[in-house]
C-alpha cells in the first residue's frame, strides 16, 4: 500500500564496530556530549565524558585534547581567584572551588584518568557547540566564570582557523575521531548569528572529514533539525532537545556505530544500570539485601561472558 511519509529521515553513514565495549571513548565538547555520554555510560561502555567540563568552541576542545594527550599538570599559576572562588580558564565552573589545592587535585586527577584512557586506543568523540569564542589577552578561554563582559573580546572563528587547529591534531594522532555538531541552539547570539555559527562548524568538519581518514561525521544536528523538526521534541526552553529527542539520536548513533552484538549487550547493560540506580522505598534490610545480591549476581554473569566490561563495572564499585 502506498503512503506519504511526512518527515525527512536522516541516515548516518554506517560505521559498525567503531563503538564497542572493548574500546574506550574520550568525549569532549558541548552539553550534548554529556547527554549522549550519559547513555553510553549507562550501557557500561568504558567512557570518559568531558574531563575539563562542558566545552563549546573548537579551540577550547582542541586545547583540552592536547592537555589530555600530554597529561599536563596544572599548577596554582593556572588558577585565578574571583569572588572568593578559584577558577581555571581552561575548565568549566564545575571544577571551581574555595580551596585552590582541592581545585587542582580534581583537575589533575581528571586529566590523568583521561590520559590513561586515551592511551588505550580510545575513540575520540568531539561535539562542537558554537564557533564564537571569548578571548582574554589573546587567548581563547573555555569559560568566562561570570567575569565582566568587558574583560573579553568576543569573535567568531573562521572555517580555515578551525580546520588548521584540528588538522594539526588529526595529522599527529592515529586515534579515530567522530565529529558532530550540537543541535542545541545558542539563541543568545541571535537566530541569524546562531545559523552562521553552526554553518561555520559544519563546513569545518566537512573539510576535516574529507582530508583525514581518521575523521568521521555523525549528523546529530541534521537529525534534530530535519528528522525531528517539531517543537514537541524540545525541552521547555525551546533550545535544548528533550529526553525523547536525545534518546532517538542516541539510538541512531548506536545503529550507525555499533554492531548488532554490541547493541544487544548494551541493552543488557542498561538493565543492570537501572537496577544500580534503583532507590528503595522500604527500610526492610532483607528486601534491600536480596535486591543487591541479585544485582551483583547479574553483574557477575555479564562480566563472565563479557570480560571487556570489567573497567566499567569497577567504576561502579560492584562486588564482583
Amino acid at each position: 500500500m502506498f503512503y506519504m511519509d511526512f518527515r525527512t529521515t536522516v541516515t548516518p553513514t554506517p560505521r559498525p564496530g567503531l563503538i564497542a565495549h572493548n574500546r574506550p571513548m574520550l568525549m569532549l565538547g558541548s552539553c550534548f556530549t554529556d547527554n549522549i555520554g550519559a547513555r553510553l555510560n549507562d550501557a557500561l561502555f568504558d567512557v570518559c565524558i568531558n574531563p575539563f567540563g562542558t566545552l563549546y568552541n573548537p579551540a577550547s576542545v582542541a586545547s583540552a585534547f592536547r592537555d589530555v594527550k600530554a597529561c599536563r599538570a596544572f599548577g596554582v599559576e593556572d588558577l585565578f581567584e574571583h569572588q572568593g572562588r578559584y577558577h581555571s580558564f581552561s575548565h568549566h565552573s564545575m571544577y571551581s572551588g574555595v580551596d585552590s589545592t582541592q581545585v587542582l587535585d580534581r583537575i589533575n586527577r581528571s586529566v590523568a584518568e583521561a590520559h590513561d584512557l586515551l592511551n588505550r586506543d580510545a575513540v575520540v568523540i568531539v561535539t562542537f557547540g558554537t564557533a564564537y569564542v571569548f578571548e582574554k589577552d589573546g587567548r581563547v578561554v573555555s569559560n568566562c566564570h561570570k567575569l565582566p563582559a568587558a574583560t573579553f573580546n568576543r569573535r567568531r572563528m573562521s572555517v580555515d582557523e578551525i580546520v588548521a587547529i584540528w588538522s594539526d591534531i588529526l595529522s599527529h594522532h592515529k586515534s579515530m575521531f567522530v565529529f558532530t555538531v550540537s543541535p542545541i541552539r545558542h539563541l543568545a547570539d541571535g537566530a541569524h548569528d546562531n545559523q552562521l555559527s553552526k554553518s561555520t562548524l559544519l563546513l569545518a568538519v566537512e573539510l576535516l572529514c574529507e582530508r583525514f581518514e581518521n575523521a568521521v561525521y555523525f549528523p546529530s544536528y541534521e537529525i534534530m533539525m530535519d528528522d525531528l523538526r517539531d517543537y514537541r521534541f524540545y525541552a521547555a526552553d525551546m533550545t535544548h532537545p528533550s529526553d525523547v529527542a536525545v534518546d532517538y539520536i542516541y539510538r541512531r548513533f548506536a545503529g550507525a556505530m555499533m554492531t548488532l552484538d554490541t547493541f544487544l549487550l548494551a541493552q543488557q547493560c542498561e538493565k543492570l544500570a537501572r537496577r544500580l540506580a534503583h532507590r528503595f522505598m522500604t527500610d526492610d534490610i532483607r528486601v534491600i539485601e536480596r535486591f543487591e545480591q541479585a544485582t551483583n549476581e547479574m553483574a557477575r554473569q555479564l562480566l563472565l561472558s563479557n570480560p571487556c566490561l570489567k573497567r566499567a563495572l569497577e567504576k561502579r564499585n560492584i562486588k564482583l
